[in-house]
């Protein structure tokens, strides 16, 4: 497998803190790599594996010609998904219906990269599967995992991570980080006797040496060491009370005296602070933690106090809690009873952000939706699964309003797996299941099951006897949408005009509630399924002239997939006139507005059609080269070409055939191999 099949040197950010000692310790995971295939880093929380295993991994990079890749397992509470969570970090992308552990050892067997698989120790059985399986298919293939126990799988190397030694490397850890947050600090005769016996103290654990390096800011030095002496008393009294988590004594008091010097209003934003799974921006901060004692427009400075005291780290406008941090709030979350209640406003906030985003997909903020809830993934995940704990319909809405993150940018495999599970948990009818249906049907309908998506029409079929307004209500939309794309893609265009004819109209403007923006969806996706019956049926003057309005109208709303859509379409009516330079300058319009969006089925499409068009220009070598990246994009979605579409795949071989004939096989399959490695996408930006 070619680096470039999912962009190269991995994930691992080039912006890490400085890194102090552990050279003993580098030297021999660099070592175990040689001889190794599993190398596992434990320790006690805060002991440093992460920062560890990341350097390690960052300086044994060279060896990895397919990269290092970083997963954070934190951010996972089912470890069913596990490899979906591997492939998403390594940017592999597959929608077919193939278990993903089957995807994942495919796209590994040839692979020669690094993966780092962190905070192994709440999914071990998960974990232990899926290393095993790649370990036994992957030669190429070595594992760093970070856990506080073993992984426990045969072969595994282990490497036990100590305390910093207190006389050397934790004095210069704790110089360092102080010197960050106040300049003034310095090692000094006067000061290096206190920093030695707080490190002493504090056992040479680096959070811990960390935190408390962070006061500095606030608290003298020499006040740092009585501080220290107080709160082990009363941690010890704590934890003697059962009040505290049996977690390495020197660290959870550390944490524990970060936590005292907090305000009150500081420490229950850290506390509601902890539901959260991935990074998180100001605004969801505001509305998931703000109430009570912590109004909405304090979170901003108290949240900024916290960053200041290293318990919450920023960058890029997001914040994020370190895992033990984050423990110790979840555990101060249910001292303080409110669990639940910060669950159910987490869940509430993402739920509150799918209702906002149904209306906007197809308006100006189209690349920003699809960019910003790939960020929030993790926490879209734990929101979901707390909408299972709970009666209702919570997960259908949110699964629903976010159609389009499940359909057009990448995530069909999560996706149909929360669908099922969501349509499964409440069975009641109502709107948000139907659209949920739709939605679940739209994702199913694209890997090619057949008999899932006739189960997404059942349910909105039935939906559409109790509608007002039948057969033009949007229940009704939804079902024939779903089936006469159907239809059209295997061939039968007539049966599929017969099923959405009815529906070929633009609803009116207007209309206060959700639903009225599921009929603008459904209606002008109608239109996108009508313009492909054009071009089944050869009738190409009607398929431009559709595809010209759907092209206008997604520009008027300053969108991409639409208009992406009209473009495609358009490409595929100037090959069938022959007009091969227009279908080209429309092929190519409509690759760069599906690759904003990362939708990998569009650009499938559309790279198959770019081909068409340049072979037929005389470009052979060229459009080979662009058959290649296709069928990389066709693996990525469906593992075959053209999800069956006899129309698509006859035009593909007989593109092929010509290329062949023209240029020679050797040709052709040089070409088509360095399509194949081309990045669909340009190469992402590390975590």
């Amino acid at each position: 497998m070619g680096t470039e099949a999912y962009g190269r040197r991995g994930n691992i950010s080039t912006d890490l803190s400085s890194f102090v000692g552990r050279a003993g310790e580098l030297a021999a995971i660099e070592e175990a790599l040689r001889t190794e295939r599993l190398v596992t880093l434990t320790g006690v929380g805060g002991v440093g594996k992460t920062r560890t295993a990341l350097e390690a991994a960052a300086r044994v990079s060279d060896g990895f010609p397919d990269g290092v890749w970083v997963v954070r397992l934190s951010q996972l509470r089912d470890g069913t998904l596990l490899p979906h969570l591997i492939c998403r970090e390594m940017r592999l992308q597959d929608q077919t219906t193939r278990p993903m552990v089957e995807v994942l050892a495919d796209r590994l067997a040839g692979a020669r990269c690094l993966l780092v698989l962190d905070g192994c120790e709440h999914l071990l059985e998960p974990c232990a599967m899926m290393i095993t399986v790649l370990l036994g298919v992957a030669p190429g293939v070595r594992i760093v995992a970070t856990s506080r126990q073993p992984v426990g799988v045969r072969g595994e190397s282990r490497i036990a991570l100590e305390p910093l030694p207190v006389g050397r490397e934790a004095v210069r850890l704790f110089a360092d980080r102080a010197a960050a947050v106040s300049p003034a600090f310095a090692l000094t005769d006067e000061t290096l006797p206190t920093v030695v016996e707080v490190c002493a103290r504090l056992e040479g654990i680096p959070l811990a040496v960390e935190l408390a390096a962070a006061l500095v800011a606030d608290l003298p030095v020499a006040e740092l060491t009585a501080r220290i002496q107080d709160r082990f008393g009363l941690e010890a009294g704590r934890r003697r009370a059962g009040q505290a988590p049996p977690h390495h004594e020197a660290l959870w008091t550390t944490i524990g005296w970060s936590h005292e010097l907090c305000t009150p209003r500081e420490r229950l934003l850290w506390a509601r602070l902890s539901v959260f799974a991935g990074s998180f921006t100001l605004e969801a901060a505001q509305r998931v933690c703000a109430g009570g004692p912590l109004p909405a427009d304090d979170v901003r400075a108290t949240l900024g106090a916290l960053v200041d005291k290293s318990l919450v780290k920023a960058r890029d406008g997001r914040y994020t809690l370190l895992d033990t941090i984050a423990e110790f709030g979840a555990h101060w979350l249910r001292d303080l009873g409110e669990e639940r209640a910060s669950r159910l406003a987490h869940r509430d906030h993402y739920r509150d952000e799918a209702r906002r985003a149904f209306g906007r997909w197809f308006g100006p903020e189209q690349a920003d939706l699809a960019r910003g809830f790939a960020r929030d993934f993790a926490d879209l995940r734990v929101a979901l699964e707390t909408c299972f704990t709970e009666p209702g319909d919570a997960a259908l809405e949110l699964l629903g309003g976010l159609w389009f993150f499940w359909y057009c940018c990448g995530h069909q495999r999560e996706g149909r797996h929360y669908f099922e599970r969501a349509l499964a948990h409440d069975t009641a009818p109502g709107y948000h299941r139907m659209r949920a249906a739709w939605a679940y049907g739209l994702v199913v309908l694209a890997q090619g099951d057949i008999d899932a998506t006739n189960h997404a029409i059942g349910i909105c079929t039935a939906a559409a006897r109790g509608e007002d307004r039948p057969p033009h209500g949007v229940s009704a939309r939804a079902a024939a949408y779903l089936a006469g794309t159907g239809w059209s893609i295997r061939g039968d265009a007539d049966l599929a005009m017969t099923l959405v004819a009815p529906f070929d109209a633009l609803p009116e403007p207007g209309g206060p509630h959700e639903a009225e923006g599921m009929a603008e969806a459904t209606a002008l996706m109608v239109q996108a399924c009508v313009s492909y019956i054009h071009i089944v049926r050869g009738d190409y003057p009607a398929a431009i002239g559709l595809a010209e309005w759907i092209r206008g109208e997604g520009a008027r709303r300053r969108e991409f997939k639409y208009r992406s859509w009209g473009d495609y379409i358009w490409a595929l009516a100037a090959l069938g006139t022959g007009d091969l330079r227009t279908a080209v300058d429309h092929a190519r319009q409509a690759l760069e507005a599906n690759r904003q969006l990362g939708d990998y089925w569009g650009m499938a499409l559309v790279l198959d059609s770019l081909a068409l068009a340049l072979a037929g220009l005389g470009e052979f070598e060229q459009a080979a080269t662009v058959l290649g990246t296709g069928e990389q994009a066709w693996r990525a979605t469906f593992g075959t070409a053209q999800f069956g579409s006899p129309e698509l795949a006859a035009a593909r071989r007989t593109c092929e055939t010509q290329i062949r004939t023209a240029i020679g096989d050797p040709s052709y399959k040089k070409a088509f191999l360095h399509g194949l490695e081309t990045p669909l996408t340009p190469t992402p930006t590390t975590i």
